[in-house]
């Protein structure tokens, strides 16, 4: 971040910079981005739900400038994976003249590759909204082609049955089979397969769960049932003595 800029990349960022709404004047490049409350700023503009500027207070304090600049590198920057070594936030604090035309180039790709990443799951969801995961024949949720069992209801003794997850709703082709998307859509696509997958495995295994607690809760019923028997004959007996 340290390295200098060509003064054409240099031109380039102070045109991005223009275009921004900034709460102070620009006069000094060095002096204005020192407390980091304009930089929060910049993020802000882009990245509106990344910031919260009432975090960041105006200051000539160099405390106050190092704790703007603490927040922006825990709060925001470590989301945008992003990060301002510290000697150079004490430069930055300082006034250095130089320092944070590198930061504030490297922030502004960081910042358009989020807005890409952003693009690119939007249109995920437009391209997505109108197909059908599941068989149309069908037209089930996960949760239906998980086989639910009601056992132990009669019998508490009978055993825990096993689980399945029926693929007869799926159709043979999954999405990016029958439909040619950008290959970045279709990445998303298989990353939502999987996550749905592991969601329903998820869903089977607190299902088995439950209905084991269920069986235990009636067989601790059943003893309770005993027990009780068994004290009222011993009173019963004992009262009779």
């Amino acid at each position: 971040m340290n390295s200098e800029l060509k003064e054409e990349s240099l031109q380039e960022l102070y045109a991005w910079i223009d275009q921004i709404p900034l709460s102070r004047p620009k006069r000094n490049i060095a002096r204005d981005f020192s407390d980091g409350v304009m930089v929060a700023e910049v993020v802000k503009y882009f990245l509106p739900k990344l910031v919260d500027m009432h975090n960041y207070v105006p200051a000539n304090s160099t405390l106050q400038k190092l704790s703007n600049w603490g927040i922006l590198n825990k709060k925001v920057f470590s989301k945008l994976n992003f990060h301002v070594p510290e000697d150079s936030v004490k430069n930055l604090v300082a006034n250095v003249s130089g320092v944070i035309e590198p930061i504030l180039y490297a922030l502004r790709q960081t910042i358009n590759e989020k807005l890409q990443e952003k693009r690119v799951r939007e249109k995920a969801t437009t391209q997505t909204k109108d197909f059908r995961y599941y068989s149309t024949d069908t037209e089930k949720s996960p949760l239906d082609y998980i086989t639910i069992s009601s056992y132990g209801k009669n019998n508490p003794n009978q055993t825990p049955p096993e689980w399945t997850y029926s693929h007869a709703g799926r159709s043979a082709q999954s999405l990016g089979e029958r439909v040619q998307l950008d290959p970045q859509v279709r990445l998303l696509l298989e990353e939502k397969e999987q996550d749905l997958l592991a969601l329903n495995e998820t869903v089977q295994i607190l299902q088995l769960k439950i209905n084991r607690l269920e069986h235990l809760v009636q067989l601790k019923d059943l003893r309770i049932e005993e027990l009780t028997r068994h004290l009222k004959n011993y009173k019963f007996q004992k009262s009779a003595t």
